[in-house]
């Protein structure tokens, strides 16, 4: 049937002229207009919730004292963090609640660029959760790093046509926007008057009145309460991060009042399939926020109707009438355990079951994106210039890095690791047109006693990271990952102690979630054998990022975030 026929039988189920195809009865229906629950029967009918009171349906769900509310609506995530393809992310997302998300593929377009972004958008089809998106700003995120493609205004008009890119992805170049750079400012024009999503960590005062100027309205990067208190007022969606590497959630939620709560999400950004398997999704973050005091119906607001309002998404994010039946059905408002999930009216998850096949592959493109010059013995050996070392220093659950100097560890006049300082040695291998350029440098809080971390997830241009203790080590772990395709390894001397493949554009795997759980698995193992870190691989992945303070590594070397420059490693 064409819509109108469509909507011909819709109203006729809405006026109780004929049976709807489902009715939900016998629970509490959330409200997230009034904030009140409802106990009323909630009439679906071609994949549209068309009346809430008493109605017949071919199809009767007894509730018995559940609570049914809209599905959950994730505002800012990198589906390519998660380490999954679109079809086994969804396998495992929907379970939890989640019946739409927004993403930033940008990852995956700093590999492959407009290719890369077509094939996401064609790996998110004909899934039981909605894959929308935005378009990638800043490919690549700076003019610091060498990234395997570059997308400018032409490129992102193409993909602002697509029905499913939404908006214009985080504008990370934030000295660009409100320095007013002519290639920055086409990019937003190109999205002038849709969503436009911002990331300034820090930025206030007139600077952030520039960047609010050039076009950006929301943010996910905001670290401080202050900070958030001033963005918001200054009418910028405030996104509350709770992921697996930046975790802001505690820091921000006293910010969500009665006045604010309209301009407030909860998102993930970055979060990896075993803390999506072990803790959950928007449900994990429900849940901690209630645990903090916020009020369980406006915590759902957060994920629901907020979301959906800020992304342009028409009549999702409720229970109305007219508005599309993704639904979910929760046992309490405190656990939020989901007891069944609805995706357009068809049941798609019950009691922590995925049941769609899930089976959309994703485009054979994404292959073959590793390409490194060749390594040897010296590639890693850096011969030492000064008596103190630039550091960049990790900091707990957060992105943003401290810019230390320590003494330089050194030996035989070569920069050397320092397991009593907590000492690394950094490399970071271009590893896209194998130009041969490698940027080295050492970090600091990383727990690496020996061995070797790499990885060619690296944002966002994702070169080819390596932390070390020694250059045999690197070297082994380095060389791995290019017979790999990409992924993580991890390695003592010359033996390769686990691995988990990410052959997808060096991102993802083409595995089942098992899989990939029994490989992260593996490899937390190995970490305990040389590292102190629990889970070192994300934040090493974000050490290569250089637009969060305030220091980082590309393949160019080191990079002063606050000077947006490079800055040698040693200070004489």
């Amino acid at each position: 049937m064409d819509w109108t026929e469509l909507q011909k039988e819709r109203l006729a189920a809405a006026r109780g002229d004929i049976p709807a195809d489902l009715v939900f009865s016998g629970g509490q229906v959330v409200n997230l207009f009034s904030g009140a629950l409802e106990e009323l029967d909630v009439a679906v009918h071609h994949g549209r919730v068309v009346g809430l009171g008493a109605y017949q349906g071919r199809q009767r769900v007894e509730l018995r004292g559940a609570y049914l509310a809209p599905a959950f609506v994730e505002g800012h995530i990198h589906v390519e963090s998660s380490l999954l393809a679109p079809a086994e992310l969804a396998k495992a997302m929907v379970p939890h609640g989640t019946g739409a998300l927004v993403g930033d593929p940008h990852e995956i377009a700093n590999v492959l660029g407009l290719a890369g972004v077509r094939a996401m958008l064609e790996a998110g089809r004909d899934l039981p959760l909605d894959f929308f998106f935005m378009a990638p700003s800043c490919v690549p995120a700076t003019p610091l790093e060498d990234s395997g493609a570059v997308l400018d205004a032409g490129d992102l008009e193409e993909l602002a046509r697509h029905e499913r890119i939404l908006g214009l992805a985080e504008m990370m170049n934030f000295p660009g926007a409100l320095g007013g750079d002519p290639g920055v400012l086409a990019k937003l024009k190109a999205f002038w008057g849709r969503p436009i999503d911002g990331h300034a960590p820090l930025l206030s005062g007139r600077e952030l009145n520039a960047y609010l100027t050039a076009g950006p309205d929301s943010d996910h990067e905001a670290l401080e309460r202050q900070e958030g208190t001033e963005k918001l007022a200054r009418g910028m969606w405030l996104m509350i991060r709770q992921g697996t590497s930046a975790k802001n959630l505690a820091e921000l939620l006293p910010l969500v009042n009665p006045a604010t709560e309209r301009r407030c999400l909860l998102v993930g950004d970055d979060l990896q399939a075993d803390d999506l398997a072990r803790r959950g999704h928007l449900d994990h973050l429900l849940r901690l926020a209630v645990g903090h005091g916020l009020d369980p119906i406006t915590a759902l607001r957060l994920v629901t109707l907020n979301p959906a309002r800020r992304f342009g998404l028409p009549r999702r994010g409720a229970v109305a009438p007219g508005w599309r039946a993704d639904l979910v059905v929760l046992t309490d408002l405190k656990d939020f355990r989901v007891r069944a999930v609805y995706h357009a009216g068809e049941l798609v998850a019950q009691e922590g079951r995925c049941l769609h096949p899930c089976a959309t592959p994703f485009p054979e493109v994404a292959r073959g994106s590793v390409r490194v010059a060749p390594l040897g013995p010296g590639s890693f050996r850096v011969a030492v210039e000064g008596r103190r070392a630039r550091v960049i220093g990790l900091l707990p659950d957060q992105l943003v890095t401290e810019s230390l100097v320590e003494d330089t560890p050194q030996r035989d006049g070569f920069l050397t690791a320092d397991p009593a300082r907590d000492l690394a040695r950094l490399a970071v291998v271009e590893r896209h047109r194998a130009n041969g350029r490698i940027g080295l440098g050492l970090v600091k809080g990383l727990g690496l006693r020996e061995g070797a971390l790499a990885s060619t997830v690296a944002h966002d241009s994702h070169n080819l990271m390596v932390a070390g203790m020694d250059d045999a080590s690197m070297l082994c772990a380095a060389r791995r990952l290019v017979e790999l395709g990409g992924g993580w390894v991890v390695t003592r001397g010359d033996q390769v102690l686990a691995e988990l493949p990410l052959p997808l554009a060096g991102l993802m795997s083409d595995q089942p979630l098992d899989t990939v759980l029994a490989g992260l698995q593996g490899l937390s193992s190995a970490v305990g054998r040389v590292c102190a870190h629990p889970e070192p691989f994300m934040p090493l992945s974000f050490l290569a990022l250089p637009v969060i303070p305030h220091l980082k590594i590309s393949d160019r070397g080191l990079i002063d975030v606050d000077a947006f420059a490079p800055v040698g490693l040693f200070q004489r």
